[in-house]
Protein backbone atom coordinates (compact mmCIF):
# COMPACT_ATOMS: atom_id res chain seq x y z
CA UNK A 1 0.00 0.00 0.00
CA UNK A 2 1.60 3.33 -1.32
CA UNK A 3 1.81 6.24 1.89
CA UNK A 4 -0.70 8.85 1.95
CA UNK A 5 0.96 12.07 -0.07
CA UNK A 6 1.16 15.29 2.04
CA UNK A 7 -1.84 16.48 -0.40
CA UNK A 8 -4.09 13.81 -0.10
CA UNK A 9 -3.25 14.47 4.13
CA UNK A 10 -4.56 17.88 4.08
CA UNK A 11 -7.48 17.27 2.00
CA UNK A 12 -8.57 14.65 4.90
CA UNK A 13 -7.81 17.36 7.05
CA UNK A 14 -9.60 20.22 5.11
CA UNK A 15 -12.47 18.03 4.95
CA UNK A 16 -12.54 17.09 8.43
CA UNK A 17 -12.99 20.43 9.94
CA UNK A 18 -15.82 21.29 7.28
CA UNK A 19 -17.36 18.78 8.65
CA UNK A 20 -16.76 19.96 12.15
CA UNK A 21 -17.53 23.58 11.71
CA UNK A 22 -21.23 22.09 9.12
CA UNK A 23 -19.58 23.93 6.36
CA UNK A 24 -20.18 22.06 2.57
CA UNK A 25 -18.11 21.80 -0.23
CA UNK A 26 -19.01 24.30 -2.96
CA UNK A 27 -21.56 23.65 -5.33
CA UNK A 28 -19.99 21.82 -8.42
CA UNK A 29 -17.04 20.72 -6.43
CA UNK A 30 -17.07 17.28 -5.48
CA UNK A 31 -15.26 16.02 -2.57
CA UNK A 32 -12.11 14.35 -3.25
CA UNK A 33 -12.56 10.65 -2.33
CA UNK A 34 -10.17 9.54 0.43
CA UNK A 35 -7.26 7.73 -0.21
CA UNK A 36 -7.35 4.24 0.53
CA UNK A 37 -6.38 4.01 4.39
CA UNK A 38 -3.36 1.79 5.35
CA UNK A 39 -4.47 -1.85 6.08
CA UNK A 40 -2.20 -1.34 9.96
CA UNK A 41 -4.73 1.90 10.66
CA UNK A 42 -7.93 0.52 9.38
CA UNK A 43 -7.36 -3.11 11.34
CA UNK A 44 -9.23 -2.74 14.50
CA UNK A 45 -6.41 -3.37 17.42
CA UNK A 46 -6.01 -6.43 18.54
CA UNK A 47 -6.60 -7.25 22.35
CA UNK A 48 -5.02 -9.74 24.13
CA UNK A 49 -7.20 -12.54 25.06
CA UNK A 50 -8.34 -12.94 28.79
CA UNK A 51 -7.44 -15.90 30.24
CA UNK A 52 -9.74 -18.97 30.99
CA UNK A 53 -9.02 -18.78 34.62
CA UNK A 54 -7.32 -16.11 36.95
CA UNK A 55 -4.07 -16.96 38.72
CA UNK A 56 -5.10 -18.12 42.30
CA UNK A 57 -3.36 -16.35 45.51
CA UNK A 58 -3.59 -18.26 48.44
CA UNK A 59 -3.96 -15.67 51.41
CA UNK A 60 -3.53 -16.44 55.01
CA UNK A 61 -2.89 -14.88 58.40
CA UNK A 62 -2.67 -15.01 61.86
CA UNK A 63 -4.24 -12.44 64.31
CA UNK A 64 -0.85 -10.03 63.85
CA UNK A 65 -1.34 -10.15 60.26
CA UNK A 66 -5.58 -10.20 60.14
CA UNK A 67 -5.90 -6.46 59.11
CA UNK A 68 -3.03 -6.45 56.32
CA UNK A 69 -4.57 -9.71 54.88
CA UNK A 70 -7.70 -8.14 54.98
CA UNK A 71 -6.20 -4.83 53.06
CA UNK A 72 -4.52 -6.96 50.24
CA UNK A 73 -7.29 -8.84 49.10
CA UNK A 74 -9.05 -6.62 46.67
CA UNK A 75 -5.79 -5.13 46.07
CA UNK A 76 -5.37 -8.68 44.75
CA UNK A 77 -8.30 -8.59 43.18
CA UNK A 78 -7.61 -5.36 41.18
CA UNK A 79 -4.53 -6.69 40.45
CA UNK A 80 -6.72 -9.56 38.55
CA UNK A 81 -5.93 -12.34 40.60
CA UNK A 82 -8.48 -15.26 42.37
CA UNK A 83 -8.09 -15.05 45.70
CA UNK A 84 -8.45 -17.85 48.13
CA UNK A 85 -8.51 -16.95 51.67
CA UNK A 86 -7.26 -19.38 54.49
CA UNK A 87 -7.69 -17.29 57.23
CA UNK A 88 -7.38 -16.27 60.30
CA UNK A 89 -11.18 -14.67 60.33
CA UNK A 90 -10.86 -12.63 62.86
CA UNK A 91 -8.31 -10.54 65.34
CA UNK A 92 -8.99 -13.38 67.85
CA UNK A 93 -5.61 -15.16 68.95
CA UNK A 94 -4.46 -18.28 66.84
CA UNK A 95 -1.31 -20.02 66.04
CA UNK A 96 0.78 -18.99 62.88
CA UNK A 97 1.75 -22.52 61.62
CA UNK A 98 -1.80 -23.60 61.05
CA UNK A 99 -2.48 -20.81 58.53
CA UNK A 100 0.91 -21.11 57.19
CA UNK A 101 0.64 -24.86 56.85
CA UNK A 102 -2.77 -24.22 54.77
CA UNK A 103 -1.27 -21.28 52.48
CA UNK A 104 1.94 -23.79 51.78
CA UNK A 105 -0.13 -26.71 50.99
CA UNK A 106 -2.48 -25.09 48.61
CA UNK A 107 0.94 -23.80 46.46
CA UNK A 108 2.53 -27.49 46.94
CA UNK A 109 -0.60 -29.58 45.75
CA UNK A 110 -1.27 -27.17 42.77
CA UNK A 111 -4.35 -25.73 44.26
CA UNK A 112 -2.71 -21.83 44.21
CA UNK A 113 -0.52 -20.55 41.84
CA UNK A 114 1.50 -18.72 44.30
CA UNK A 115 0.90 -18.07 48.69
CA UNK A 116 1.06 -14.87 50.92
CA UNK A 117 1.26 -15.65 54.40
CA UNK A 118 1.26 -12.77 56.75
CA UNK A 119 1.78 -12.44 60.56
CA UNK A 120 4.23 -10.15 62.89
CA UNK A 121 7.25 -10.54 61.58
CA UNK A 122 6.95 -13.00 59.08
CA UNK A 123 9.96 -15.44 60.01
CA UNK A 124 7.77 -17.85 61.68
CA UNK A 125 5.53 -18.75 59.10
CA UNK A 126 8.42 -18.45 56.40
CA UNK A 127 9.73 -21.24 58.65
CA UNK A 128 6.29 -23.69 58.44
CA UNK A 129 5.93 -22.84 54.92
CA UNK A 130 9.37 -24.49 54.25
CA UNK A 131 8.81 -27.07 55.60
CA UNK A 132 5.88 -28.30 52.93
CA UNK A 133 7.43 -30.20 49.59
CA UNK A 134 7.76 -28.06 46.69
CA UNK A 135 7.36 -24.72 48.58
CA UNK A 136 10.38 -22.25 48.79
CA UNK A 137 9.10 -19.29 50.60
CA UNK A 138 10.74 -16.25 51.22
CA UNK A 139 10.30 -13.55 53.49
CA UNK A 140 10.60 -9.92 51.85
CA UNK A 141 10.59 -6.48 53.21
CA UNK A 142 11.54 -4.30 50.87
CA UNK A 143 11.20 -3.75 46.57
CA UNK A 144 14.95 -5.61 46.28
CA UNK A 145 14.12 -8.80 48.67
CA UNK A 146 10.68 -9.28 46.32
CA UNK A 147 12.19 -9.18 43.38
CA UNK A 148 15.39 -10.93 43.94
CA UNK A 149 12.97 -14.31 46.00
CA UNK A 150 11.68 -14.45 42.14
CA UNK A 151 14.43 -14.42 40.18
CA UNK A 152 16.94 -15.88 41.37
CA UNK A 153 14.90 -18.46 43.94
CA UNK A 154 11.84 -18.85 42.30
CA UNK A 155 10.07 -18.33 45.72
CA UNK A 156 6.15 -19.35 45.82
CA UNK A 157 4.96 -18.22 48.97
CA UNK A 158 5.68 -14.70 50.39
CA UNK A 159 5.97 -14.12 53.34
CA UNK A 160 5.19 -10.49 55.38
CA UNK A 161 5.85 -8.99 58.48
CA UNK A 162 2.64 -6.97 59.44
CA UNK A 163 4.41 -5.06 62.47
CA UNK A 164 7.66 -4.43 60.31
CA UNK A 165 5.78 -2.94 57.12
CA UNK A 166 3.07 -0.60 56.32
CA UNK A 167 0.25 -1.59 53.87
CA UNK A 168 1.62 1.14 51.31
CA UNK A 169 5.26 -0.88 51.14
CA UNK A 170 3.46 -4.32 51.44
CA UNK A 171 1.46 -3.99 48.29
CA UNK A 172 4.71 -2.48 46.46
CA UNK A 173 6.16 -5.64 47.41
CA UNK A 174 3.20 -8.08 46.77
CA UNK A 175 2.41 -6.46 43.29
CA UNK A 176 6.57 -6.50 42.22
CA UNK A 177 6.54 -9.98 43.42
CA UNK A 178 3.58 -11.68 42.09
CA UNK A 179 4.99 -9.82 38.42
CA UNK A 180 8.40 -11.07 39.01
CA UNK A 181 9.37 -13.91 36.79
CA UNK A 182 12.16 -16.41 37.60
CA UNK A 183 15.60 -15.55 35.50
CA UNK A 184 16.54 -19.05 35.41
CA UNK A 185 19.86 -19.60 33.51
CA UNK A 186 22.37 -20.22 35.97
CA UNK A 187 20.03 -20.00 38.99
CA UNK A 188 18.10 -23.35 37.78
CA UNK A 189 20.91 -25.71 38.76
CA UNK A 190 20.80 -23.93 42.40
CA UNK A 191 16.67 -24.62 42.47
CA UNK A 192 17.32 -27.96 41.48
CA UNK A 193 19.66 -28.52 44.19
CA UNK A 194 17.51 -26.93 46.61
CA UNK A 195 14.97 -29.53 45.55
CA UNK A 196 17.48 -32.26 45.64
CA UNK A 197 18.62 -31.24 49.58
CA UNK A 198 14.74 -31.71 50.19
CA UNK A 199 14.21 -34.88 48.46
CA UNK A 200 16.73 -36.54 50.86
CA UNK A 201 14.59 -35.75 53.80
CA UNK A 202 11.58 -37.55 52.24
CA UNK A 203 12.58 -41.01 52.52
Amino acid sequence: MDPISDKELREIVERVVRRTLGEQPAVGLEPTPAPPVPAQIAAEPTRPSEPAAKPVVAIGADHGGFALKEALKPFLTELGYSVSDCGTQDKNPVDYPDFALSVARMVSQGNAWRGIMIDGAGIGSCMVANKVPGVRAALCYDYATAVHSREHHDANVLTLGASLIGEALARQIVQTWLATAFAGGRHIPRIEKIVAVEKQYLK
